[in-house]
């Protein structure tokens, strides 16, 4: 398994950040006086990034707002989310055992994600996860973000991994047009954030539960 890779998105992959996310966008709603979003209503607007999920929330609120305005919002949603972002964040059950099956199995675990790369790392160092990832890499890291394929080529090669020996595993259109661009083959979940569902997207494995995980990995890379 020398230099075979497994590359995770986080939110709705890794992670239920939903709870903590809609929050934060919800305080940073209130305070322009307009209404709040459900958690079932918002969550297929999380997956591109804080921005586009504030701006989602204002088309879906039907409300249009200045450059500036929107600025000063997502200054605020950085700030308030920094502070709460793993309130009521959990990995997704089986996570951590599917993790541990694949380290032994000699794979390197990443992390590439639409999420700013020091958010990311603060979740998962308040989720006890960091330490599990060759590497951490979000939309900052480099010059271009998924769906962009050299997110993740780069993620790869950032962990030491091997480009033909990866697969991707993630929750979302992004997601599949990211590892299809890179020629990587990619494991959707279905209990995720994605408005389509994943089935619908034709991974090259579907799972429900993390407890599938390695063996779909297995399929996939032997």
């Amino acid at each position: 398994m020398q230099n075979s890779i497994i590359v995770f998105d986080l939110d709705g992959t890794l992670v239920d950040t939903a709870p903590d996310l809609i929050a934060t966008l919800n305080l940073v709603l209130r305070s322009e006086g307009i209404p709040e979003v459900s958690l079932q209503e918002a969550v297929s607007l999380v997956g591109a990034g804080i921005r586009p999920l504030i701006e989602r929330a204002l088309v879906q609120q039907r409300r249009a707002l200045d450059e500036a305005t929107v600025d000063a919002l997502f200054d605020l949603y950085l700030v308030h989310y920094e502070a709460h972002i793993a309130d009521h964040s959990r990995p997704y059950p089986g996570l951590e055992p599917a993790l541990d099956q694949l380290a032994g199995a000699g794979f390197r675990l990443a992390v590439c994600t639409n999420k700013f790369e020091a958010l990311s790392v603060r979740l998962l160092d308040a989720l006890g996860l960091t330490e599990r990832f060759a590497a951490i890499c979000g939309q900052d890291t480099f010059p271009v973000k998924k769906p962009h394929p050299e997110a993740l080529l780069q993620t790869i090669a950032r962990a030491g991994g091997d480009a033909s020996r990866a697969i991707m595993v993630g929750d979302s259109e992004t997601d599949v047009r990211t590892a299809r661009a890179a020629n990587v083959p990619v494991i959707g979940v279905d209990f995720g954030y994605t408005p389509i569902p994943m089935a619908e997207l034709a991974p090259d494995r579907l799972i429900g539960h993390f407890d599938r995980l390695p063996q779909a990995v297995s399929d996939l890379l032997g």
